[in-house]
């Protein structure tokens, strides 16, 4: 069944490809001097190029010209790429909500570019700036045709720099060609931009996008093209050391104050132009960006994304087999443990490791990654080792094929009372399809786990196929895990069960004054044993409203189906279990309202009511967010539960409160405090942490972190505030170019 949904896919590829967007591409000009990067375009350079200009809207419009329009223009010497850019405006009062970097696109004004020096369709570079000169810079990865492939968490050294004119404002910025991936010989690469205006209200894009698609999409691109190929960069070599203190303190275990400091180090060398090395010695992850605590009313395992800057360059290529549920390699299994006390996460010591990573041609790319850790005796962990292999191979315009061998092997320790197998493996092999428009996506997958006690059924199997036009769209999807597939190392939320999601689109474009959009959307999600039948059953009908001022509401009607193998509390706060083998049927309304981010003040609304089990549920959650620009923010996120089951003699409630306080002194000194309660696990985080770039990608950090027990003792019954455990770290890095 499989080599024929192979074949299938790969005859419709073929029937149904559409040409790639032709005719718009901009001159890169070899110049023998580099440009003064001050953000005013002065240099003769920029009125002798031939610009990218006539941008297109996306929003409100996808069929007109820009009401203001933006100009683009390059030029390049042997070791960079210089990018000029004027964006005509009204007037110059510009939103930005901060200075700090990797800001989000949506509600302030900015300009976003996006490289594909590979021109397969499927993997970019994207490098932004905004009025006041601050950067961001990401990777997009599965051809931009949904969010998952989308991240800014990418970090590399470049810089650009804005200026503000009554009518326009203008950017500068040079990018390293050893920053960027590519095949060396080649001339043209794919190239877009797109651009928030937010007093003209407008999205546009230099390469038309229909609305219906994302606006990073990477199906809809012009050219650049280079007077001749860029120069080859060589085995260029970076060194990315860091130094490290920390003092912490076990409260609850009464342990003494646990004094540390450590070095470590990252490094990159590329191997070519479209390769790298990276290498990492005794890292730490203690800066990176705490998790949002969610309520947690599911059954299954809860999906936080990677944030650790070594595992994200290339990390579609080992991270996006299989799909979100069933994904065979799920990066923070290395080196992540989870604290059961206080719900959040920990670290297990990493020994060190090394990514091989990139494209070898226009049609390969290739990944080997193999990770190191320490044993924890603590939580019953060996020392492991993590390796994974993957390959991916264009066919056609946009879409590949892709393999993927995943093995984690424990060494040493005592095995025998480890928590886990002594080993776990899984192989697998991925198809991709997405035509050049992207109106036909799709994806396909076979894997299987070679586990210890090789119980059967040891598959997984998902088929996934879209289209998308301007009217209407459809989607179907099914997919398989066996009992027995057992990926230790991936995100696999249950196993034992085939399930079907199909969907159905149709769009609106009212012309009255205040709607832009209108998605009506009916969808089924149901689940099998194949032993059993029946185990889960979801049917919505759903409408989501895009305003002309930027806000948008959804409001969705449930009709829900659970069967209950186990106990289970569906309140999520350790009250009576509803019995296992029964059934629920019950009906809820979902909504959302969010407000237009662009406001000094802005929230988000999402409440649910109606019936829960055999019960009912009213619950709230969303944020507030207040915007004093351009030294930063306060949001608020919050939910809040009401159940009124009738088998609990009380009405339990669950509270989640996070207030985020966010400053920017400048465009390099930061400070981002972090409060969470969450009654759930009857806990407060407070997490501080303060940043100071004091060079290109170089940084001190200070983060202070501290867990209090925020509950009622069993005893006296009182509400208490106890202090779990506190610690203090700070750390140094520095980039070198040697």
């Amino acid at each position: 069944m499989i080599r024929l949904l192979f074949i299938w896919l790969t005859v419709l590829q073929g029937t149904i490809l559409m040409s790639q967007v032709k005719g718009k591409e901009i001159s890169v000009k070899s110049i023998s001097s580099p440009v003064t990067i001050d953000g005013r375009l002065e240099e003769d350079i920029w009125r002798n190029t031939n610009s990218a200009s006539a941008f297109m809207q996306y929003f409100p419009s996808d069929s007109i010209q820009a009401d203001q329009d933006t100009e683009i223009n390059m030029a390049y010497d042997d070791d960079n790429l210089y990018i000029g850019i004027v964006c005509h405006s009204v007037g110059d009062d510009y939103i930005v909500p901060s200075l700090k970097r990797d800001f989000r696109a949506g509600g302030n004004d900015n300009i976003t570019l996006l490289i594909d020096p590979f021109n397969d369709g499927i993997n970019a570079f994207m490098f932004g700036i905004n009025p006041m000169g601050v950067l961001r810079e990401g990777l997009i990865s599965g051809g931009g045709v949904n969010l998952q492939g989308f991240s800014t968490s990418w970090d590399q050294k470049w810089t650009g720099e804005a200026h503000i004119y009554e009518d326009k404002w203008t950017a500068e910025i040079v990018i390293p060609f050893s920053v960027l991936r590519y095949n060396k010989g080649q001339t043209t690469w794919r190239f877009n931009s797109y651009r928030f205006d937010m007093q003209a209200n407008e999205r546009t894009t230099w390469v038309q996008i229909p609305r219906n698609q994302w606006i990073f999409n990477l199906g809809y691109m012009g050219t650049m093209e280079f007077e001749s190929a860029p120069r080859d960069q060589g085995s260029n070599f970076s060194l990315i050391p860091f130094t490290i203190s920390s003092m912490s303190k076990d409260y609850e275990e009464a342990a003494p104050t646990d004094l540390d400091a450590n070095i470590g180090g990252d490094a990159k060398v590329a191997i070519t132009s479209g390769l790298n090395l990276d290498m990492t010695a005794n890292p730490d992850f203690s800066q990176v960006e705490v998790d949002r605590q969610v309520t947690n009313l599911d059954r299954f395992e809860i999906f936080f994304p990677e944030r650790r800057q070594f595992f994200l360059e290339n990390a579609d290529l080992f991270g996006a087999f299989g799909f979100s549920d069933i994904n065979p390699f799920f990066s923070r299994r290395i080196g992540i443990a989870q604290d059961t006390a206080t719900s959040t996460t920990i670290q297990n010591t990493i020994f060190g490791g090394v990514r091989l990573s990139g494209k070898i041609n226009d049609n390969w790319r290739i990944g080997v990654l193999s990770m190191q850790t320490a044993e924890d005796e603590i939580n019953g962990q060996p020392s492991q080792n993590f390796t994974v292999a993957a390959a991916q191979r264009r066919i056609g315009a946009r879409s590949n094929i892709g393999v993927i061998s995943v093995n984690r092997q424990s060494i040493g320790g005592d095995q025998e009372n480890a928590e886990v197998d002594n080993s776990n493996r899984v192989v697998g092999v991925d198809y991709n399809l997405a035509t050049a428009n992207n109106k036909w996506s799709g994806k396909t997958f076979i894997h299987r786990a070679i586990t210890e006690s090789k119980e059967k059924n040891p598959y997984s199997h998902g088929f996934r196929l879209d289209y998308t036009d301007r009217a209407w769209g459809a989607s179907w999807q099914h997919e398989y895990v066996g009992e027995g597939y057992d990926a230790q190392v991936g995100f696999i939320r249950r196993q034992d069960y085939f399930k079907i999601d199909p969907r159905l689109t149709l769009f609106a474009y009212p012309s009255a004054e205040i709607l832009n959009r209108i998605e009506y959307q009916a969808r089924l999600t149901q689940l099998w044993r194949p032993d059993f039948g029946t185990t889960d059953q979801r049917l919505v009908l759903n409408a989501n409203v895009d305003l002309l001022n930027n806000s948008r509401f959804n409001l969705n009607v449930n009709r829900q189906f659970v069967y209950l193998f186990d106990p289970f509390d569906p309140t999520g706060t350790e009250q009576e279990e509803l019995a296992g083998d029964t059934e629920y049927t019950y009906y809820f309304f979902q909504g959302s309202y969010n407000s237009d981010r662009s406001k000094t003040f802005s929230y988000r609304l999402n409440p649910y009511i109606g019936q829960y089990f055999n019960g009912k549920r009213y619950g709230l959650r969303g944020n507030v967010n207040y915007r004093f620009q351009p030294y930063g923010q306060i949001t608020i996120n919050y939910g809040y539960n009401i159940f009124d089951m009738p088998y609990l003699k009380t009405k339990p409630r669950t509270y989640l409160i996070g207030p985020t306080l966010d400053l920017t002194f400048s465009k390099s000194v930061f400070l981002t405090t972090f409060i969470q309660y969450n009654s759930q696990v009857e806990n407060t985080n407070i997490n501080m942490r303060f940043q100071w770039r004091f060079a290109p990608v170089s940084d001190f950090f200070l983060v202070f972190s501290d867990n209090y027990f925020t509950g009622t003792d069993d005893v006296s019954e009182r509400f208490n505030l106890n202090v779990r455990n506190r610690s203090i770290v700070a750390k140094v890095t520095y980039w070198f170019n040697l």
